[in-house]
C-alpha cells in the first residue's frame, strides 16, 4: 500500500476540434480502488458540475465525446474528451469519492488552435528506503540550457536538483543528474527513499526563456517496504581502512555493479566488478569477495585520508535502471599513540554528544572494520569492551614527544596518587589548627558568660 493521495497534472492545452487524455493516479489501497471516480468543471458560481463519472453517468452536454476508464490494478483512471471546443476552457478536477468535494486534484485547461501535444505523464512507484530511475525526453543540446528536477507544489515547482550542481538541502546525498546521449536526454536517480518524495515532479531543459516542454512523472513511494533498514553512516580513522558490504537484488541480472563518489548531484565511478579502479583510488580500493546468491559484494577502502569524507553510492545497472545506496563515510583523526612498545591507551570523550553516540551506534550495527595504520600496535582488548570514536571537530590536549597519551580515568587515579603521598605532612597541621578553634571560641564562651554573671 501506500498513503493515501491522488496526483495528475495541473495544466492541459488542447487543440480546438481535437482531443486530450487526462490520467489521475492514486493510491491502490481497497478503499480507493472500488470508491467512484469523477471528472468535474467548476463553474463560476465555485460548484463543480460532474461531466462523467465512474457510476456509468455523463452529463448530456458531453455525452458522445467524453469517457473515463478506471484501472484499479494500475492505481489510475484516464479520462478523454474529444471534439474540443472554446468553451471547453477552464478549470477541473478528476477525484475519488461520492461526492466532488472528496480526493481530488484541480487542473486547467486551455483549448488552442494551433496547441500542441503535451508528453503522457510518467508514472514510477518505489519501494521504501529503495530507489528509481527516472528518464527524462531528450533537450536540445546547447550548452547554455541546464536539466532540471523539481517538485510541483500548489503555486510552484520548487527545484531538488539540476545539472549545474545543485542540490536541496533535503536531497543531499541521495539524487543525481546525469547524461545519457547527445540528444540532451538524461537520466535522474533517486535512493533512500521516504513517503513524503510521494508527488508530482517536473523534469527537462531550462534555457534563458524557461522552461522547454518539461516531462511531468508522477512518483508513489509505498510505506510498506521488504527492503531491511540498513545502516547508512560509517566510521574510520586517518590512515586506517574500512569495509562494508553493497547489496542488490539476488534474482536481478546486471551489467555492472559499483561504487561511485557523489558530489554535487553527480556520482564518479570509483570502482567497478569488471576490473575498472579509477587511477587516484588504486591500491586503496577493491572488491574483496562478491556473494551472487545472496546479492552482496564487500568493498574495502585503505590507506584513508581526510578527504576520502563524503557520500558513497553502492550501484547495480541494468539497461537503464539502476538501484542505487547511499553511503556516508565519516573521517576522525586517529585514536590511539603509544606508550610504550607494545601498549596503546585509548582515548575516550569526557562528555560525548548525541552524535557520538549515533556515530558509535551505526558503527556497532555495521558489518564494518576499522583497522590501526600501518607501524602503529595496539594493546589486547578485553571482550565486549566498546571503543568510542572521538569526532573530527573534538578538542583535546596534545602530548609532548615522550609522553603519553592518557583517558580522563587515568590521570585522576594519577593525581589521586601523588595527593596521597602528602597526607604526612598536612594531617597533623590540619588537626593542630581545628584544636586551636575549638579553644578560642571555648575561652570567648568563658569571657562572655563572666560578664552576664557580674
Amino acid at each position: 500500500p501506500v498513503s493515501s493521495s491522488l496526483y495528475g497534472s495541473r495544466f492541459l492545452t488542447g487543440r480546438l476540434g481535437g482531443s486530450i487524455t487526462h490520467q489521475c493516479f492514486y493510491s491502490p489501497i481497497p478503499a480507493n480502488k472500488y470508491d467512484r471516480k469523477f471528472w468535474c468543471k467548476i463553474a463560476r458560481n465555485g460548484v463543480c458540475y460532474t461531466i462523467v463519472s465512474s457510476s456509468s453517468y455523463a452529463s448530456r452536454e458531453y455525452e458522445g465525446r467524453v469517457s473515463l476508464r478506471d484501472a484499479p490494478q494500475n492505481g489510475s483512471f484516464t479520462v478523454t474528451m474529444t471534439g474540443l471546443r472554446s468553451s471547453d476552457a477552464g478549470t477541473y478536477r478528476c477525484g475519488i469519492g461520492d461526492t466532488n468535494q472528496g480526493l481530488y486534484v484541480s487542473l486547467n485547461l486551455t483549448v488552442l488552435a494551433d496547441a500542441t501535444v503535451s508528453r503522457p505523464t510518467q508514472l514510477i512507484r518505489g519501494q521504501l528506503r529503495g530507489s528509481v530511475t527516472v528518464l527524462c525526453p531528450s533537450g536540445d543540446t546547447q550548452s547554455d540550457k541546464k536539466r532540471f528536477w523539481c517538485k510541483v507544489g500548489r503555486s510552484s515547482c520548487t527545484l531538488m536538483a539540476s545539472s549545474d550542481g545543485y542540490v536541496s538541502r533535503r536531497y543531499q546525498g541521495r539524487i543525481s543528474i546525469s547524461p545519457q546521449e547527445s540528444s540532451g536526454a538524461f537520466k535522474v536517480l533517486m535512493n533512500d527513499l521516504k513517503q513524503e518524495d510521494s508527488g508530482l515532479y517536473l523534469c527537462g531543459t531550462q534555457g534563458l526563456r524557461g522552461q522547454d516542454s518539461p516531462q511531468e512523472v508522477v512518483l508513489q513511494v509505498a510505506t510498506v517496504s521488504a527492503l531491511p533498514r540498513r545502516p547508512k553512516f560509517l566510521n574510520g580513522i586517518v590512515g586506517g581502512s574500512v569495509s562494508f558490504q553493497c547489496h542488490h537484488d539476488p534474482e536481478g541480472t546486471y551489467e555492472k555493479k559499483y561504487l561511485c563518489r557523489w558530489r554535487g548531484g553527480s556520482c564518479s565511478v570509483l570502482l567497478d566488478d569488471q576490473g575498472f579502479v579509477l587511477e587516484s583510488y588504486r591500491e586503496r580500493i577493491q572488491i574483496l569477495s562478491s556473494d551472487p546468491q545472496h546479492g552482496s559484494y564487500t568493498v574495502v577502502m585503505r590507506q584513508l585520508r581526510e578527504e576520502d569524507a563524503g557520500w558513497y553510492w553502492c550501484g547495480a545497472r541494468s539497461g537503464h535502471t539502476e538501484l542505487t545506496a547511499p553511503l556516508k563515510l565519516l573521517i576522525h583523526k586517529e585514536i590511539c599513540s603509544s606508550r610504550d612498545p607494545g601498549t596503546t591507551t585509548p582515548v575516550r570523550p569526557t562528555s560525548p554528544s548525541p552524535a557520538a553516540h549515533s556515530r558509535a551506534r551505526h558503527r556497532s550495527t555495521t558489518d564494518v572494520m576499522g583497522t590501526v595504520p600501518k607501524g602503529t600496535t595496539m594493546g589486547t582488548v578485553p571482550k565486549d569492551t566498546m571503543m568510542v570514536t572521538v569526532p573530527k571537530d573534538t578538542t583535546m590536549g596534545t602530548a609532548t614527544p615522550g609522553t603519553s597519551t592518557t583517558s580522563p580515568g587515568e590521570t585522576f587515579q594519577e593525581s589521586s596518587s601523588g595527593e596521597s603521598q602528602l597526607l604526612p605532612v598536612v594531617l597533623p597541621a590540619l588537626v593542630l589548627l581545628i584544636c586551636i578553634t575549638i579553644t578560642i571560641l571555648t575561652l570567648a564562651k568563658i569571657k562572655l558568660q563572666k560578664k552576664t554573671g557580674k
